[in-house]
């Protein structure tokens, strides 16, 4: 799996609650008072009695971008956690697609929905859009079950409008209304701090720290630096270096859904079934141990038998394997390493 134990172990009370974030995680093991479990490769400790629940401030800082993305856990006097998350890209082109072939299916003896004209009310998001933003929120999500998280810090990313270029400026509409229903979503879960671009550039430089310019690297200083300078304006720029360069890369899987067959029919004009989220009675994604493959996760299946592919890169191990060969772990949508 390419799955190493983190420095810092995120910690349960007996009743749930998350607790302040431990090095000494093997030490409860070894005395008995917590057992080690993993929630979709978030390793943490779930304990066997009722601790006192006192806990201080951890902020999570947001670094957000078109492709990769930064978050840093800290406190005021330690980094927990960096993660680099690749962005969700594809709904844009899939939703193209989709429309494409419904309207391709009225003019043929197909089944269809008919047209809804329902996309002018105000509360509409573009499916790209949310999805790209409701990705942020579910990261955001799993890791408030495991860590007490106060505050976030975000990067208010603003799109510069042009005078007189309506093409220009109707691109970033999209980012703007995004933008929005990100920090009213995440008002819920906690306090909002949004930072300026220049407020970060401003901060990492007068700690001497320097970002790469390749955005696609995975790098602690392509992303994570800025994520992590998010989460100590929090505390007053108390930490004036990177205690903890430890990072986790996610990534979500694209699943195909809702196709009721492939574009271009074969041999005779037969089109084949395709889609769905099901492999021989397992959901697409699921993480399973295999004797050979170690922990890897779920593709499609073919003639009774299913694939298996590398949680780091993705790459496909073997699409001849039964499921009774497979221990089956957990359900998820994402691939997980470090």
């Amino acid at each position: 799996m390419g799955y190493k134990p983190l420095k810092f172990i995120a910690i349960k009370n007996q009743d749930g609650q998350p607790l302040m974030p431990t090095e000494r995680a093997w030490e409860l093991i070894a005395k008995g008072k917590g057992v080690l479990r993993f929630d979709r490769g978030l390793g943490y400790i779930q304990l066997l009695y009722q601790a006192n629940g006192a806990t201080q401030p951890i902020a999570l800082g947001i670094d957000p971008g078109s492709k990769k993305e930064g978050y840093t856990l800290m406190s005021e006097y330690h980094t927990y956690l960096n993660l680099q998350a690749d962005a969700v890209t594809w709904v844009m082109d899939a939703e193209e697609a989709s429309t494409n072939a419904r309207r391709t299916r009225r003019g043929r003896k197909c089944p269809c929905r008919q047209p809804r004209f329902n996309r002018s009310r105000d509360d509409f998001l573009p499916p790209s859009t949310k999805a790209r933003w409701d990705w942020k929120l579910r990261i955001i999500i799993w890791l408030l079950r495991y860590y007490p998280i106060t505050t976030f810090m975000v990067e208010d990313i603003c799109a510069k409008t042009k005078k007189g270029c309506k093409k220009w400026n109707q691109s970033f509409s999209p980012l703007e209304v995004g933008k929005k229903y990100f920090y009213a979503e995440l008002w819920k879960l906690g306090e909002v701090l949004e930072i300026k671009g220049y407020d970060t550039y401003i901060a990492r430089n007068k700690l001497g720290l320097k970002k790469l310019s390749n955005k696609m690297s995975n790098k602690f200083e392509a992303h994570c630096v800025d994520s992590w300078v998010l989460a100590n304006m929090a505390f007053n720029d108390v930490h004036k270096k990177p205690d903890n360069k430890e990072m986790l890369y996610i990534t979500p899987l694209h699943f195909h859904r809702r196709q009721l067959h492939v574009f271009q029919p074969s041999k005779d004009g037969i089109r084949k079934e395709y889609g769905g989220t099901m492999s021989m009675g397992l959901k697409r994604g699921t993480w399973v141990k295999h004797n050979k493959y170690g922990i890897c996760y779920v593709g499609g299946s073919s003639k009774g038998k299913i694939s298996l592919h590398e949680m780091e890169s993705g790459n496909r191990l073997a699409q001849n394997v039964k499921v009774e060969d497979c221990s089956v772990l957990t359900y998820c949508s994402w691939r997980l390493w470090n």
